[in-house]
């Protein structure tokens, strides 16, 4: 299925790249393909209990997505004004064609190192949305929140940068449980790597809390 058949399916418009005029932070707008989550969610489960924040969710393909298949709550940010525009006027379109979903999706204007992250949100999403500077602060951010409410915790990227990678080997917890290839795929990186906080860590981090 083309990615405009799939958008026209969720009732959205997502595709088309977006560069930023003046940001050397933060990267140009491009959406996960769709046959690349297709393959993503045939190794990857969320359920109930999840709530999935996509740092730099751009038009919210991958919010859509996701609230849409599994019907979990989901919170998009996007910090470009204009995309940000775009992914709310998908949302009320969304919205129109699935009201029978009950859980939230939410869309928030900001950089990503400003979002404060919530004691219930445990399932992050990167597509390489800004550089490894402000990905060190994100994660930093998350690590804070798992700190005070201890709680397993995934992180997953797409496309995986090496300087992504090394942030969360050298800085964090987090280890790599899985990697998903995507099918004919050319370039070798274009994959998705899955990270999670290891129990003993949380175990230990739990025992402190008491």
């Amino acid at each position: 299925m083309s990615a405009r058949k799939y958008d026209r399916r969720l009732g959205i418009k997502t595709v088309g790249l977006r560069e930023w005029d003046d940001h050397q932070h933060y990267n140009r707008y491009e959406a996960t393909p769709y046959e690349a989550l297709d393959k993503l969610f045939e190794a990857y489960r969320f359920r109930e209990a999840n709530h999935v924040v996509d740092f730099g969710c751009g038009r919210g393909r991958v919010a859509f997505y996701i609230h849409h298949r599994f019907q979990v709550p989901v919170t998009g940010i996007e910090a470009h004004d204009k995309t940000y525009e775009e992914a709310l006027d998908n949302k009320a379109s969304y919205r129109h064609k699935v009201k029978h979903i009950q859980a939230p999706i939410r869309l928030k204007y900001g950089l990503a190192e400003h979002y404060k992250v919530k004691p219930t949100d445990n399932c992050f999403y990167f597509f390489n949305p800004f550089s490894h500077k402000v990905f060190k602060k994100v994660v930093g951010n998350i690590m804070e929140s798992v700190n005070r409410n201890t709680r397993p915790v995934d992180i997953i990227l797409y496309y995986p940068l090496p300087e992504y990678k090394r942030v969360l080997k050298r800085h964090t917890p987090f280890r790599m449980i899985n990697k998903v290839k995507v099918p004919g795929a050319v370039d070798a990186r274009e994959k998705f790597l899955i990270y999670r906080l290891p129990k003993d860590y949380l175990k230990v981090n739990s025992q402190g809390e008491g």
